[in-house]
């Protein structure tokens, strides 16, 4: 078969693509995704993230390689094997990231992708409940929800002690700045997850011009003489098949994936492939450089009142919240389980924040299989977690072998700079400064981890080493800019060295965002997308304006 644009990869960003790209009619789209439909109802109703959380039938389960700063330990990458990638199992906190952000990505030699520049495309993903004002879309096809009116109350105990604490109240993260303390937003429609899949794919499944393979997974990109990408090669159950496409290939297999296929198929570091017996079709060093990820720790606190601990420990009070959100859509069940947080400078004089804080009012231990389920603690308790926002190790994705079937070599480098471990010990002491506020003192009745454990600034980069880990917003191993030394795709996502192919994904962030990853990636498709159709539209016009003048030509000759 072929097909005007092929797309590997049904995630975050690859549903918007397919979506935006067959909308017209005009193009055939094909989108191959390696996992099933997200069907199940795990993947509606937004506490399925427990249960999606160690499931290997949805989720890649991906470890990283032995982490020489965090004490020899891997640590644990889930990646969504679904219709939705990741964006179908993450815990769909919605926040941009911080304008600077994006205004990095454009100093970096990447024309267009400025704060202000990107907004737009921000704008028109997103139905807000504030309507459609300067930071926000009121119908774009992913629902964006606040939590405020079913947090737990403890949660206003938080953001009234850091306001104790001089730190202002945000009640839009997404709006005009992104300091502060607040409550989170969410994609949710009704209570129920607003994956990019649900949102844009759902609506698009029944056109004529897309088709949609599931269970296909790519092994290799397949190249003309002219090094023009004309097709991708897959297996679907246990069958080899390929097909063809006319305009492009588009990969959009995420920040693991992505760099993966590329090195599969001979675009890559010369000597990573030469390793591996795989011809180079175009020597990129980048390709699978630049892994940037926010690695986190927690802090366990004992409360002196009820917490979430207390209702998800019976069965009585799971019965409850199930009960209220099928007759209601609200409740627990209808919203994340972080729930409160901000985003706080850790110097004096800093503008931009550097921490990000998620206050959960449901304390429990992350398990260590899927064989332990998610167990609340045996108290009334809540945890406190941080993470750094722009940490400046850089890690890679690497291929195992030429076998497409291997997991790929996750190296994350964690804490490999004196920054990101100077960071650590800075929002250690800005999770105890908060917990010193009245408001959270008042409800707090001891530090029950790392509590005595953790007296000074060694205790507590020893602490984090052994306890932290990732909150899953791997990125950059494809990134964007102009140089193909240090850069994959140019400012159109265009991958440097070769014709007819692009990423769009979070691996093409020249730097990680101040926050969660979703919202920019699906920012990211929706640029993307538009970059596609004008050039398209380019070429398109092109092609008429030469057959115009061949007409003419022939004209003059004749006469």
């Amino acid at each position: 078969m072929i097909y005007d644009y092929v797309i590997v990869g049904a995630g975050s960003a690859g549903c918007i693509v397919a979506e935006r790209l067959s909308a017209s009619g005009r193009y055939s789209v094909l989108l191959l995704e390696a996992g099933g439909p997200d069907t199940s109802l795990w993947f509606k109703v937004p506490i399925g993230y427990a249960k999606l959380y160690y499931d290997s039938a949805h989720n890649w389960m991906y470890y990283s390689e032995p982490e020489p700063e965090l004490g020899g330990r891997s640590v644990y990458c889930p990646r969504g094997k679904v219709q939705g990638g990741s964006g179908s199992i993450n815990a769909m906190i919605y926040v941009r990231g911080a304008a600077r952000d994006f205004d990095d990505w454009a100093a970096a030699g990447n024309p267009g992708w400025s704060y202000r520049e990107v907004l737009p495309y921000f704008r028109k993903l997103e139905s807000h409940p504030l309507g459609d004002t300067e930071y926000h879309g009121a119908d774009g096809p992913v629902r964006i929800t606040s939590m405020k009116d079913d947090v737990h109350p403890i949660c206003e105990r938080f953001i009234e002690g850091c306001t104790q604490l001089g730190y202002p109240h945000n009640a839009d993260f997404n709006g005009e700045r992104l300091a502060g303390a607040g409550v989170y937003d969410i994609n949710t429609r009704n209570g129920r997850r607003d994956s990019s899949s649900a949102a844009y794919l759902h609506r698009a499944g029944a056109r004529p011009n897309l088709t949609i393979e599931h269970h296909a997974h790519a092994t290799r990109l397949l190249f003309d003489a002219r090094r023009r990408a004309c097709g991708v090669e897959v297996t679907q159950g246990g069958v080899t098949r390929t097909f063809a496409a006319r305009r492009e290939v588009i990969v959009a297999a995420g920040a693991v994936d992505s760099p993966k296929l590329l090195q599969l198929s001979g675009i890559g570091p010369r000597a990573i492939l030469a390793r591996h017996g795989i011809d180079v079709l175009c020597d990129s060093p980048a390709v699978g450089r630049n892994l940037q990820d926010h690695l986190c720790v927690s802090f366990y606190y004992r409360a002196r009142v009820k917490t979430l601990n207390d209702a998800f420990r019976s069965w009585t009070g799971k019965l409850k919240f199930a009960v209220q959100y099928l007759t209601k859509r609200n409740g627990p069940f209808s919203i994340s389980v972080n729930q409160a947080g901000g985003f706080f400078a850790t110097v004096a004089g800093q503008t931009d924040p550097r921490v990000q804080i998620y206050f959960n009012p449901l304390s429990y231990k992350i398990p260590k299989s899927s064989r332990s389920p998610l167990t609340p603690e045996p108290y009334s308790g809540f945890l406190v977690a941080f993470n750094a926002c722009r940490p400046t190790s850089r890690g890679s994705i690497e291929i195992a072998s030429a076998r497409a079937e291997d997991v790929p070599l996750i190296r994350g480098n964690y804490l490999s700079t004196q920054e990101d471990r100077d960071e650590v010990v800075r929002g250690a002491r800005l999770v105890r400064e908060l917990m010193q506020a009245p408001a959270l003192k008042a409800i707090t009745e001891e530090e029950v981890t790392p509590a005595a454990s953790v007296t000074d600034d060694a205790s507590m980069l020893r602490y984090f080493r052994e306890q932290s880990g990732s909150i899953y917003h791997l990125c950059g191993t494809c990134a964007m800019g102009p140089d193909p030394r240090n850069a994959v795709v140019d400012a159109r996502l265009r991958v440097h060295g070769v014709t007819g192919l692009r990423v769009i994904d979070a691996s093409i962030f020249p730097n990680i965002t101040s926050a969660n990853t979703n919202a920019p990636t699906m920012m990211v498709a929706e640029k993307g997308a538009a970059m596609v159709l004008e050039d398209a539209e380019a070429d398109q016009a092109s092609a008429a304006s030469s057959d115009r003048a061949g007409v003419q030509a022939a004209a003059a000759i004749s006469s």
